[in-house]
């Protein structure tokens, strides 16, 4: 998401197939934390995905794929390997915690488990997760606008764009500039520019996307990008017309534009079903085509592509 979210509360993924344990940790984390619930580690993988959890609470001893299946992928993937995992499970042998342990997970808690105990070791990774996240996030944003920079965009795109090849889902990019935004800043300074940049990033993009996945970032410049996971065109292309008339809503003054007395956006928009046999580049030329072809027709507008599967 686009905008750090401080009162967010955080969210728990609890796998385990047994009710009574699924009711016991409802009833302690739940005032507390958002839970979602999976019963089989394949359901756990689809709502890792998409809700990505702060934490997962994970046992071992379940149908078709157990826990450590689960977590083998979830640490092999570079979107979810950074997820603690906490195990909690009634196989309390130590060669069971080792192996634990070797997976990647951060704990290891044997059932039957006091409640109080799991209490304080999910408080405790979450606090150690959001340290690490927060230092993560201060290298990977724009200093003038506060957004993702391009380093957090171009990870971003690589890794959905092997998720999507992997999953046959769809992925969209759009692409927007600022109309003449080298006359506004030759006529109102430097100074004017770049506070004309920091409204367009926040309160043009505020509240436009909303999913863990999506992903807005100052591409250079003038120029912005928006990452839509699991978006089809017409989707991508309702956000993009959004964020033109947010921007357009504003009314920042732009006396020296050829399209309107106000500071304006040109979008490019391209959705693809990606192929691990091309690269996330080429979704970016076709936007970057589309963008100039909003520009190339008086700018202020949106042009799209659906370019199928690859």
């Amino acid at each position: 998401m686009i905008f750090d979210q401080p009162n967010r509360r955080q969210k728990v993924l609890v796998v385990d197939d047994t009710e009574t344990n699924i009711d016991v940790l409802l009833e302690l984390l739940d005032p507390i934390y958002e839970v979602s619930v999976a019963l089989d580690g394949r359901t756990a993988l689809d709502l890792v995905v998409r809700e990505r959890p702060d934490i997962i609470l994970l046992d071992v001893m379940m149908p078709e794929m157990d826990g450590w299946t689960v977590c083998q992928r979830l640490k092999k993937d570079d979107t979810t390997k950074d997820i603690p995992i906490i195990f909690l499970t009634a196989r309390g042998h130590i060669d069971d915690e080792l192996r634990g342990f070797e997976l990647g997970a951060v704990d290891y808690i044997t059932k039957p488990f006091a409640a109080i105990v799991v209490q304080a070791r999910v408080k405790t990774h979450l606090e150690l997760k959001a340290q690490r996240d927060y230092l993560s996030a201060l290298s990977t944003l724009d200093g003038l606008t506060g957004i993702p920079n391009r380093r957090r965009f171009d990870s971003a795109i690589f890794h959905e764009w092997q998720r999507a090849a992997r999953s046959r889902t769809s992925l969209s990019l759009v692409l927007m500039d600022v109309d003449f935004f080298k006359l506004y800043n030759d006529n109102y300074g430097h100074a004017a520019g770049d506070e004309c940049l920091r409204k367009v990033a926040t309160e043009g993009f505020r509240r436009v996307v909303h999913r863990v996945a999506d992903l807005v970032a100052r591409y250079g410049g003038e120029e912005f990008v928006c990452l839509l996971p699991d978006t089809d065109h017409d989707g991508a292309r309702h956000v993009a017309e959004v964020f033109r008339a947010n921007v357009e809503g504003m009314r920042i003054p732009h006396a020296h534009s050829a399209t309107a007395p106000y500071v304006t956006l040109s979008l490019g928009v391209a959705t693809l079903i990606p192929s691990v046999e091309f690269d996330p580049v080429f979704l970016i030329e076709k936007a970057d085509a589309h963008l100039y072809l909003s520009k190339k027709n008086g700018r202020n507008r949106v042009t799209s592509l659906d370019l199928g599967k690859l």
